[in-house]
Formats: C-alpha cells, sequence, structure tokens
C-alpha cells in the first residue's frame, strides 16, 4: 500500500535538496505549482505519465519515490541497475486493456504465470497445431528511428500469420516479447497496442507476453521485437505443396513493397545516399514507401481453404521467389517462372537503379512485388484469382513441370 503522506515528504526533501522551488520544479515537468504543492501534503500521487520524469530530475528510482525512501547508496538493488520495478509493474498494468479480447478460449488475463487456450475443436477430427516464430529483422530499427512504433508490430504479425496460412492454418493465438534497455511508457504502450490491434485484424488474439527489461544488454532506447503464434488446421487440410502437379499454374499475389525483407541493404543504401530518404516514389517520401506494414494475406485466401483447391502456397520473404517457392515443390519437378510477368513497385525499381545491383541480388533478396505464390491447377485458376482479386492484385506468373531443377526463371524482370 502506497503512504501518500511518506511520498510526499520525500519529494518535497528531495526537492529542497536540489534548491528547487516548487514553480521551478513544476516549471520543469511541465505542470502546475499546485499539482507540485498537492503532491508533497500527500492529497494525490504523481500518476504514471510524469514520474519516470519526476525521478529523472529528482536524481532518485522510481521505486525510491514510491516507497517514499532513498536506498543506502552502498546497497545494490534492482533499482540501481536500472530496473524500477514499481513503476514497470504500473506499465503492466496498462497493458492490459490491450490485451483483453472476446475470444472466450483465452481462459486467463495478465498476471498469470503462463496464458491458458481451450484448444477443443469439435468440428476438427484431427485437429493439427502450426507453431511460428517471427521478428521483425533490421526493419525494427528504422521503425524506432523514424517513428512507425505501431507500425512494425502490424509488420510482425502479418508475417507471422502469412507464415502460417500459406500452409492452410486459421491463427489462433499470439505470444509477443519486447525486450530494452529502459521501459519508456509511451513507447511499450504503443508496441502492445499496435500488437494487440495487428492481432485483430488478423482475427486472432493477444494472450500474453513478455516485456523484459536489460539494461546492461541493450542500449537506453532500444527496443527488440519478437512473437509467436499458434494456429490450427485439419490433418487432411494442411498445405504443403504435397498436391502439386505437372502443369499446374503459378500465380502471383502482389505486395506493397519490400514487406520484411532487404532492410540491411536498404540501410547501407540509405547509408552511402542519406539524401534519397525525402525522394517522391508514387506521391510519397522513399522512407514512407519503404515502412508500408508488410501485407497481410489471411483475409484473402482463407475463403479458398473449403473449397480444397489450392495445392500449394509459398510467402516470398528472405530469398526471393527461388528461395521460398522452391520449399514446398515435390521432388521431379520444378516451377517456372516468366520473369516479364511480375509487376513491379516502382519502389524496387528505386531501388535496383540507385543502388546500381543486379537482377539476380533482386530476386535473391526482395519480393520484388510477388508476395504470395499460390499452385492451383489450370482448371480452377480463375476461381481463385477472381478472389484474390478481391483483396489484392493476382495473376499468372508460371507453371509446373517435370524437371530436377526446382526453380527455372525465363526472360527478365521489367524494370522500366
Amino acid at each position: 500500500m502506497l503512504d501518500s503522506i511518506k511520498i510526499g515528504k520525500f519529494i518535497m526533501d528531495k526537492r529542497k535538496s536540489l534548491g528547487l522551488t516548487q514553480q521551478q520544479l513544476a516549471d520543469r515537468l511541465n505542470v502546475s505549482f499546485q499539482a507540485i504543492s498537492k503532491w508533497e501534503n500527500g492529497t494525490t500521487y504523481p500518476n504514471i505519465e510524469i514520474l519516470k520524469d519526476l525521478a529523472t530530475l529528482l536524481d532518485v528510482s522510481v521505486d525510491e519515490i514510491l516507497s517514499g525512501n532513498e536506498k543506502n547508496t552502498e546497497d545494490l538493488s534492482y533499482s540501481k541497475a536500472g530496473v524500477d520495478i514499481i513503476y514497470t509493474d504500473t506499465i503492466k498494468r496498462e497493458m492490459a486493456k490491450h490485451l483483453e479480447t472476446g475470444d472466450k478460449r483465452v481462459l486467463n488475463r495478465m498476471g498469470a504465470f503462463a496464458s491458458l487456450y481451450d484448444i477443443s475443436f469439435p468440428s476438427l477430427k484431427n485437429p493439427v497445431l502450426v507453431l511460428k516464430s517471427e521478428e521483425p529483422g533490421s526493419k525494427q530499427k528504422l521503425a524506432m528511428e523514424y517513428g512507425y512504433t505501431e507500425s512494425i508490430c502490424h509488420d510482425m504479425i502479418n508475417h507471422l500469420v502469412n507464415d502460417i496460412a500459406v500452409m492452410g492454418a486459421k491463427p489462433l493465438a499470439v505470444l509477443d516479447t519486447i525486450v530494452c534497455g529502459n521501459a519508456e511508457k509511451d513507447t511499450i504502450k504503443s508496441l502492445v497496442k499496435g500488437i494487440s490491434e495487428a492481432c485483430k485484424e488478423n482475427e486472432c488474439s493477444l494472450v500474453g507476453g513478455e516485456t523484459s527489461i536489460q539494461p546492461l544488454v541493450v542500449d537506453f532506447g532500444v527496443y527488440v521485437l519478437t512473437a509467436s503464434i499458434a494456429g490450427i488446421v485439419e490433418k487432411s487440410e494442411v498445405i504443403n505443396g504435397s498436391a502439386i502437379r505437372e502443369r499446374d499454374v503459378i500465380l502471383a499475389v502482389a505486395s506493397n513493397g519490400l514487406h520484411t525483407n532487404g532492410y540491411s541493404l536498404v540501410r547501407l543504401l540509405m547509408d552511402k545516399m542519406p539524401q534519397i530518404k525525402l525522394d517522391k516514389i508514387d506521391g510519397l517520401t522513399f522512407i514512407e514507401q519503404i515502412m508500408k506494414p508488410h501485407t497481410p494475406y489471411y483475409r484473402a485466401i482463407k475463403g479458398l481453404f473449403p473449397k480444397n483447391i489450392i495445392h500449394g502456397m509459398a510467402h516470398i520473404t528472405g530469398g526471393g521467389i527461388e528461395g521460398n517457392l522452391c520449399r514446398i515443390i515435390p521432388d521431379g519437378l520444378g516451377a517456372r517462372i516468366d520473369l516479364s510477368k511480375i509487376k513491379v513497385p516502382d519502389i524496387f525499381k528505386y531501388i535496383r537503379r540507385y543502388g546500381n545491383i543486379s537482377d539476380e541480388e533482386m530476386l535473391r533478396t526482395f519480393n520484388c512485388g510477388a508476395g504470395l505464390t499460390i499452385v492451383v491447377s489450370e482448371r480452377d485458376k480463375s476461381i481463385v484469382m477472381e478472389h484474390i482479386s478481391q483483396f489484392y492484385p493476382c495473376y499468372e506468373i508460371g507453371t509446373i513441370e517435370r524437371g530436377e531443377n526446382k526453380i527455372v526463371f525465363d526472360k527478365r524482370m521489367n524494370w522500366l
């Protein structure tokens, strides 16, 4: 239980020891001197928004303010190592509202040692869990630098869901991890809000996770994100490429840009040519183009699952078409891709031009406009294209043929 009188006296003593008046402290915190007076009289507490700044100004920890005691300077404590337990617990309480979900399968809430999720699915004879972990790579460094805190969360969750959706899975539950050097309330709140909203948009639930403050491991201001997802699919309906046959058709579903791959190369280009950051491409700056969130494909493809007409799908991430489509092609078969049919967004043309990057490197590093590939029979391709086109452009780029080479490229990309 917090002792408001003790806290108030502690704040007053520390303020006076620093030679500050109530008005001077108020000015530095951008609050009224009446607020300072109320704190010191024990009438109210400093609210969470101001607590960290107050601690910094008084040269104490948040724990010390809320306990009303200054720790012995010779004693070691978690606070002195850079982690304020009371402050972080307060942040966690604020996180709780973003973990609220109407999903009745979520059996407990924040505060438990682990999350409970009911996996009884009477409609499935042989349910299979589909599990995946993901992180948004070096794109998150740019996101923190340029103010795309919530956006990078959508990148991470959309990427996660795409990876299990290509196997025919329905996304169920997500656990996130945030590792940081210091817990800035607004940043943590923004990250959890972004992850939660991205989960809802992908029809799954954020059920819990971990916020790990590591001041001696991670620099202050640095945040490292990762998340894991569980999905479900009927065993007989898993889409893994085993149904792919000779003369099947390969369709491309459009990406909106880089998604979450190739950012180490892009950052190198930005370091060499910093002026490109504000260059306009299709009405958006270079930064706005490369920070578009990863395209979410689940809602576009889920309606096709009951039809059992998809033979295979590949989410095109790091490694490009060649490095991902090959993962679902059965032995003895290969994919012949007509590169001239791929519709390349202008951001890739810009990167290729100013980075002086070869076609091979572009195809190996980026999706180049094809964020998802779908393999279907010639007979069913029109049904699939018509359905997907309600969400994203979808078009034919190749066929399946006999051969030992998993991927064969024909013609060249159109970079004009």
